[in-house]
């Protein structure tokens, strides 16, 4: 297998990559002196991904909420009966998967025997087994699942507002679905969604640690299968999202002792991918820390006089068709805490976001994106869940000296419209 060697010299960092004949892409980081690996396998397939044409076929296909969670429970299925994390634990290697709302992956990290739990990993992916008897089993497996996550209140809240900003973009819908969607999974809808996105021309491979690209090589090619080639492009459909938010506020009561909110903002510019998305996201982070952040005059102001309990997260979401801002905390009156946020975004939006201070973050920035990398497991997520975005490892580096005081000052009168805003609220059961 032949490697295109991109180095970077900000981070003192090699990246190896290739696409092999099927259309797979890999990438390999060695770590020198690390003693442990990583490999995630991915494939562009979420719980979003519920309407789509095949490449092979003309016609629209829908199947039931949270199929590729359910998917991805039964690929550890085998055909001959063997336990997948049995095989792994004999290499010393510690498994898992999980699904978002774009990606499926399947990954391992060891301190041993790379190469065999490498070959475990894409063995199993590509060995798909669905009876209509497992396929029932797991029905009620997961339905316990989806039943825990009914009564997690950040669950919850996350999920009621996703489902009060969108009015058709199926992130607005359960990861794992509902009872009454996965009772509709059959075998069949599995080899069907198998068949179209677990392709490999629709996958990726990342691993890092002390391992030789050239020798990692050969193991992939001994793996892989050697029929698939490139297949052609995978229809999606994720309905045609107005900008506005189907509901300004949505609560609902769970066994929590302090009520939990989420505030947050659509984004209104969508549509695109790459460094332009990567742009927006290095930019709305910039916003979020200043605006947001510990030491801004807005936290300050909620802290100060309680309307916080033990702080505030700020949460960035860019992907192509959607995108926002979220603020999420706990407070006994979270209609006064967004009173503050909306009296501080007005102020900043018409006084503008300083030099100096933009400057900073964005130094901050730099060197935690410089840290990351000593992070294996943070390393192979990040990349994981951008490269089917267009984005590559490296990008930040370039992406972030494009930021200017103009962009991020744009960015912030553009984007944060309380017209578009949605209060999410988890109240107490007694309140």
């Amino acid at each position: 297998m032949k490697f295109t060697k991109l180095y970077e010299p900000t981070l003192r960092e090699t990246l190896y990559t290739a696409t092999h004949e099927s259309g797979l892409r890999i990438a390999i980081m060695p770590k020198q002196g690390y003693s442990k690996s990583y490999a995630v396998f991915g494939t562009h397939f979420g719980s979003v991904d519920n309407t789509f044409i095949p490449p092979s076929a003309n016609e629209t296909m829908t199947v039931p909420d949270g199929v590729a969670h359910f998917l991805e429970h039964k690929m550890f299925e085998q055909p001959d009966g063997s336990n997948v994390f049995e095989s792994y634990a004999l290499h010393g290697a510690n498994a898992n998967a999980y699904t978002s709302f774009h990606v499926t992956a399947y990954l391992f990290e060891s301190t041993q025997d790379v190469m065999e739990n490498l070959g475990i990993l894409l063995d199993f992916v590509q060995q798909p087994y669905f009876t209509d008897e497992n396929v029932a089993k797991e029905q009620g497996i997961i339905g316990q699942e989806i039943g825990m996550y009914d009564d997690d209140p950040g669950w919850q809240l996350m999920m009621g507002f996703l489902g009060a900003m969108y009015h058709e973009n199926p992130v607005r819908i359960d990861i794992a679905g509902s009872v009454e969607s996965i009772s509709k999974i059959t075998k069949e809808t599995l080899y069907d969604c198998y068949h179209t996105f677990y392709h490999l021309s629709n996958m990726c491979l990342f691993i890092i640690g002390d391992v030789n690209p050239e020798v990692l090589g050969d193991c992939i090619e001994q793996h892989l299968v050697k029929t698939e080639k490139p297949m052609g492009e995978i229809k999606r459909f994720y309905g045609k999202e107005p900008k506005t938010v189907k509901a300004k506020e949505v609560s609902k009561k769970l066994d929590v002792s302090v009520p939990m909110f989420m505030l947050g903002f659509k984004d209104p510019d969508c549509g695109y991918d790459g460094k332009e998305l990567l742009k927006k996201d290095i930019e709305l982070s910039i916003i979020s820390e200043l605006l947001f952040g510990k030491t801004s005059p807005i936290y300050t102001e909620l802290y100060n006089n309680g309307y916080i309990l033990g702080g505030m997260d700020a949460e960035t979401a860019c992907e192509k068709e959607y995108g926002y801002v979220a603020l999420s905390g706990d407070s006994r009156d979270p209609e006064k805490v967004r009173d503050v946020i909306f009296k501080g975004l007005a102020s900043a939006q018409q006084e503008g976001l300083n030099e100096a201070d933009i400057e900073r973050v964005r130094r901050a920035m730099i060197g935690q994106y410089i840290k990351q990398f000593n992070n294996l497991n943070s390393v192979a997520h990040q990349y994981m869940s951008q490269v089917f975005n267009g984005i590559e490892l490296f990008d930040f580096s370039e992406v972030v000296k494009d930021v200017t005081v103009a962009s991020v000052n744009e960015r912030l009168r553009s984007y944060f419209d309380i017209d578009r805003s949605v209060l999410s609220v988890i109240w107490p059961q007694n309140n």
